[in-house]
């Protein structure tokens, strides 16, 4: 490495686009991690309550995974495949039919995508258009699904959606489970909307959310309201899209975000953590009377990632029996009880706690303050980030197999990061 970038940002600075982001929040240069930590150049280690925004649910450089992937390619095995049979995927679709799908009772055909999230939500869309013969799109206040066209078209991040450049359209937005207040049956007015024929909404192809959503601030959709609005769908003949991306793959306490709801999607999409790995992978599953794509009609270059089907394999053994599920809703009620008591011990915050399983956190009422609370963690050594329209909530994504005493240590930072933001606080208002 040559010595003028040694310990520094400059390259960084001086060659990548301004639009990088989370290096300005951690402004340091990483070289190592494992398990719930990671290591700068400097040698100093950061617990990571980011998990690479839900890409790495397992942990950075799960051993078990490591070992696989290491022997696979040591071995010769083929890495890239396009759409072609090979034994990685065999071995990966047989055991996500036995381990997830069949126990679950969910009967679904499984289309591998381009590696991304956004391209899993880009085809749920365009079968969901294909099948149907209609063109809009029902999302939500605050949904968050991706940075291509077609999944900008139905987020909600008003930024975010400017940078598409082009309008963005064939979609409508509708208020998420308790945007308002609680007493606004946000469900009446979707269904008040699709009967009314004053109302200017064509009928649409689907309906697409997030059980939590994830940029979106962290709000999680009740049971009772996830219910009916599969029951709207179904009443109006409307295709129903989970997008489980982030909330997916075990984050909010189960391997789908819904199964608490007791709904069966029409089309889910999941991608970040099913590599396990952090490997670029995604699906989109559908049931099988919406199969109706022509050989070829989706595709994409890197859609056959056998590294990433190798240690996806591996991380479906945490899901052989419900152990794993269990030990996450333990971790996850020790969240809670952590950020209730925030809430309590710092009315300073304003806060009200977010979210459920390990996809928790505090919105503040306070303005910046969530920002100012991250900035003071990573200081400490601990690495988490903030969410919402307008950076409100800080977020705990823990790996979900980060050990207890790594959580609880996680918690004094955040607990000594709020304690010293409120006394600036106080010192700039005296």
């Amino acid at each position: 490495m040559s010595k003028k970038y040694k310990n520094s940002l400059a390259i960084f600075e001086q060659l990548e686009s301004e639009v990088r982001a989370y290096c300005r929040s951690f402004p340091t240069v990483f070289t190592k991690a494992k398990g719930s930590k990671l290591w700068d150049e400097e040698g100093k280690e950061y617990l990571d309550f980011l998990s690479g925004a839900g890409a790495l649910n397992y942990g950075h450089n799960n051993q078990k995974m490591q070992d696989a992937l290491v022997r696979y390619i040591l071995q010769d095995n083929i890495s890239h495949s396009l759409d072609m049979a090979t034994e990685a995927k065999r071995n990966f679709l047989e055991k996500f039919n036995e381990v997830i799908l069949k126990p679950r009772n969910l009967q679904y055909k499984v289309m591998f995508t381009g590696p991304t999230g956004t391209n899993a939500v880009e085809s749920a869309l365009k079968l969901a258009r294909k099948v149907t013969g209609r063109t809009n799109i029902i999302s939500f206040t605050n949904g968050f699904h991706g940075m291509t066209l077609g999944s900008l078209s139905v987020t909600g991040n008003a930024m975010k959606r400017k940078g598409a450049g082009v309008p963005l359209q064939n979609t409508i937005s509708v208020p998420f489970d308790n945007y308002f207040e609680e007493d606004f049956d946000t469900v009446e007015y979707l269904k008040q909307i699709l009967e009314d024929s004053g109302s200017g909404l064509d009928k649409p192809a689907a309906v697409i959310l997030e059980t939590v959503q994830g940029e979106g601030g962290i709000n999680a959709a009740r049971f009772h309201w996830l219910k009916r609005i599969e029951e709207v769908c179904r009443e109006y003949n409307i295709l129903l899209i989970v997008d489980d991306i982030q909330a997916g793959i075990g984050r909010t306490g189960t391997f789908f975000s819904f199964e608490p709801a007791g709904i069966k999607p029409d089309i889910v999409c999941l991608s970040k953590s099913l590599s396990g790995y952090g490997l670029p992978m995604a699906i989109t599953l559908f049931k099988p009377e919406l199969d109706q794509w022509k050989p070829g009609e989706h595709n994409g270059t890197f859609r056959g990632n056998n590294l990433a089907f190798v240690t996806a394999v591996e991380s479906l053994n945490y899901w052989d029996d419900d152990s794993f599920e269990k030990d996450i809703q333990k971790k996850a009620n020790v969240v809670t009880d952590f950020l209730q008591r925030l809430v309590k011990d710092f009315p300073e915050l304003k806060g009200n706690r977010q979210g459920r399983g390990l996809m928790q956190g505090i919105k503040c009422g306070a303005k910046d303050l969530a920002a100012k609370v991250c900035q003071e963690a990573f200081k400490r050594g601990l690495i988490m980030e903030t969410s919402g329209p307008i950076d409100e909530v800080f977020k705990l994504f823990p790996p979900l197999t980060i050990e207890i005493e790594e959580l609880k240590k996680g918690f004094e930072i955040i607990e000594q990061s709020i304690d010293a933001v409120v006394k600036q606080q106080k010192l700039i208002t005296v």
